[in-house]
């Protein structure tokens, strides 16, 4: 009898997607597409997939998604021998790229390939595994730069009076500035900016 290649186990795949809130160029949809597309031209069946929506790469542990697709591979219950994933970035953006190489080679130890489909390498020469080291710093150090862009801009805007979020302290009130500097209105609790250009300062509260 003859057996479709399509339906040996060898040759079945699940796609692993993941967005960060802050990348909509890296949409599930556009990811999706893309490696439906890699599916189909390398003769590989999906048929699930694992979505972490709105999750960081800097750790697997956030992931509910990434941990339990891993579970399976680690406890030798996967019905799958490829794992597709849209570049190095969505896999995560590990600051320690032995971490990603890690989780990649507990799936190799399984006997199962993870495939970056979007990426220029393929195979294990020696060419391949440097491009893909450096790429694995790249992911992580795009968070490693971000921190500390974030961290310089809430430092300037505390040096400018500005308020970086939180409750005002005892007697004290929030009130909302534009772009320019002029006042638009007093923030009650619970309410927030609307607009990124807006500040909040600290202005003193009623006497009584």
């Amino acid at each position: 009898m003859t057996i479709s290649i399509k339906n040996q186990p060898k040759n079945k795949a699940v796609a692993y997607i993941r967005m960060s809130t802050e990348y909509q160029e890296f949409s599930p949809d556009i990811q999706r597409c893309f490696i439906e597309d890699y599916a189909k031209q390398n003769g590989l069946e999906l048929i699930r997939e694992y979505v972490d929506e709105g999750k960081s790469g800097l750790t697997a542990e956030n992931r509910p998604q990434f941990i339990s697709m891993l579970n399976l591979v680690e406890q030798g219950l996967a019905d799958f021998n490829h794992i597709l994933v849209y570049d190095i970035s969505r896999w995560g953006r590990f600051i320690n790229i032995d971490e990603s190489g890690h989780y990649e080679q507990i799936c190799t130890n399984k006997g199962i390939k993870v495939h970056y489909c979007a990426e220029q390498f393929k195979g294990n020469d020696i060419g391949s595994q440097i491009y893909k080291a450096v790429k694995r710093w790249a992911a992580g150090d795009y968070c490693r730069e971000l921190g500390v862009k974030v961290f310089n801009g809430q430092k300037n805007l505390i040096q400018h009076g500005f308020r970086q979020g939180g409750p005002a302290g005892f007697g004290l009130r929030r009130q909302l500035i534009d772009s320019n500097g002029n006042v638009k209105f007093e923030l009650k609790r619970g309410e927030r900016k609307s607009l990124q250009t807006d500040r909040v300062i600290l202005i003193a509260g009623p006497k009584q």
